[in-house]
């Protein structure tokens, strides 16, 4: 028996509800008709294939999708982080408040990465130099950005690790990484990214390699930087849950395109593309016992394997012929709510027939 989704979701208490952040209606990053291609003995593989969204001032963006979906590589290109000679924005562009970044230098990159946009990686012991300590590294981020002396950035350091919430941390901020626990070091890793209070936070599965514990104190801690300094959040995860009680609005990815998007109470309770509907019934439920949990059938198809038509149709329990053979576009299901699915396309046509008629 399928599972009731609108009454699974029912009971959540989201986040924009409740109102805890402050969202403006000023986008301070857009990314347009993004493409990131790898190059490999094949050719030319694209990650990323024609992506386009937005977060406005304030607001917390879930991005989610399976393992190779292409959200880490739209981090990476955001942040000029791709590999140098393997990997490159091919195509689009990337606005950040009045400057499309995409095509700015390393120079200017550096000026931007950790002082206007930060950025949290999902493994912190592989992000922090094991051979300096947690100091000597958070000292010289706010130095590189801000003309300050070395005794008042050990002092605005101190004063960050005592704000995620890090015990003794006059005496930390002397260690090495090694010395700290694995949720000792996602905490550093957010106060090194947020000391130079920058205007979007990107955040790639920050809480993956963490106990269920720890993991619920790091979100929200990261709620109350948001409600604190107004920070813009990208949030990158798997975990619907995460999702569920951090962010506003919601970006689904599927092959390096986004198939669905919209508000995250619209998105969980009335979700249309059937991969979205297929994630949120892979969600484990307590209140039902079942002998087998539900999962979507067979795999993320390799980057570029499928030239025609949609790329979920072979996984898609209601794919039809025209889904094999064409690209489908984003079709808006209702204001705000996108779906790439031929299944909406009619739908659209409504929308804008009714729109039409009203003016």
């Amino acid at each position: 028996m399928k599972r009731n989704i609108k009454n699974y979701f029912k009971n959540i208490n989201f986040l924009y509800i409740k109102g805890v952040a402050s969202v403006g209606d000023e986008a301070i990053l857009r990314v347009k008709s993004l493409k990131t291609c790898f190059f490999t003995d094949e050719g030319e593989v694209p990650a990323v294939d024609g992506v386009d969204f937005y977060i406005n001032k304030g607001e917390i963006l879930g991005i989610v999708g399976e393992s190779g979906c292409g959200k880490s590589v739209t981090s990476l290109s955001i942040m000029g982080l791709l590999p140098k000679g393997i990997g490159k924005i091919t195509d689009g562009e990337i606005w950040f408040k009045d400057e499309n970044i995409a095509l700015a230098s390393e120079k200017r990159m550096k000026e931007i990465r950790g002082n206007e946009i930060a950025m949290i990686f999902q493994e912190p012991m592989t992000s922090l130099n094991p051979l300096f300590t947690i100091g000597n590294q958070m000292i010289e981020a706010i130095r590189i950005h801000q003309n300050i002396s070395k005794a008042e950035a050990r002092k605005r350091a101190i004063d960050m690790l005592k704000l995620v919430g890090l015990p003794r941390a006059e005496e930390m901020i002397d260690e090495y990484p090694h010395q700290l626990s694995g949720g000792m070091r996602q905490r550093v890793m957010i106060a090194m990214a947020m000391v130079c209070n920058p205007s979007l936070l990107i955040a790639d599965e920050p809480t993956t390699a963490l106990d269920v514990t720890i993991q619920a104190q790091i979100l929200h801690l990261m709620k109350q930087l948001n409600e604190q300094f107004g920070t813009a959040i990208m949030m990158i995860t798997h975990d619907l849950g995460v999702v569920a009680e951090m962010c506003h609005r919601v970006v689904v990815m599927y092959a390096g395109k986004i198939i669905e998007e919209g508000d995250v109470q619209t998105i969980f309770r009335h979700p249309k593309h059937p991969y979205t509907i297929g994630l949120i019934r892979s969600v484990p439920d307590i209140r039902e016992r079942k002998e087998r949990l539900y999962s979507i059938p067979g795999s993320v198809p390799k980057p570029g394997s499928i030239k025609y038509g949609c790329r979920f149709a072979a996984r898609c329990e209601q794919a039809f012929e025209r889904c094999f053979s064409e690209n489908p576009d984003l079709y808006e299901v209702e204001q705000g709510h996108r779906a790439r699915c031929f299944l909406y396309a009619k739908e659209e046509h409504a929308i804008h027939e009714r729109t039409v008629t009203t003016s």
